[in-house]
């Protein structure tokens, strides 16, 4: 099992910055490709960004590429997503995801899924 916890969502005004933070506890957390999506109301879960299990890997999804940064420290069993340049689009409940297949663009590949956090992106 691998227990996931996101932090670091909020409130914030278009062209702001937000850094989302994901805390891995329990099996080797350094052995899962992860990922974010996101949902916002009324709408499917989206891929956003997925890292491989050494952080050497990334992938984005277009709507966000050149804003978002996916990282990773093993070391501390910890998952960040730096949002630049946020629109009122980006609006939505963030999920961080573990996946042992690798890092994947679809939600139904990934095993362990945090709670969420919400950001708001007022215009």
């Amino acid at each position: 099992q691998v227990q996931l916890v996101e932090s670091g969502g909020g409130l914030v005004q278009a062209g702001g910055s937000l850094r989302l933070s994901c805390a891995a506890s329990g099996r080797t957390f350094s052995r899962y490709g992860v990922g974010w999506f996101r949902q916002a109301p009324g709408k499917e879960r989206e891929f956003v960004a997925a890292i491989s299990w050494s952080g050497g890997n990334t992938y984005y999804a277009d709507s966000v590429k050149g804003r978002f940064t996916i990282s990773r420290v093993n070391a501390k069993n910890t998952m960040y997503l730096q949002m630049n340049s946020l629109k009122p689009e980006d609006t939505a409940v963030y999920y961080c995801a573990a996946s042992s297949r690798g890092y994947l663009t679809t939600a139904t590949s990934y095993d362990y899924w945090g709670q969420g956090t919400q950001v708001t992106v007022s215009s």
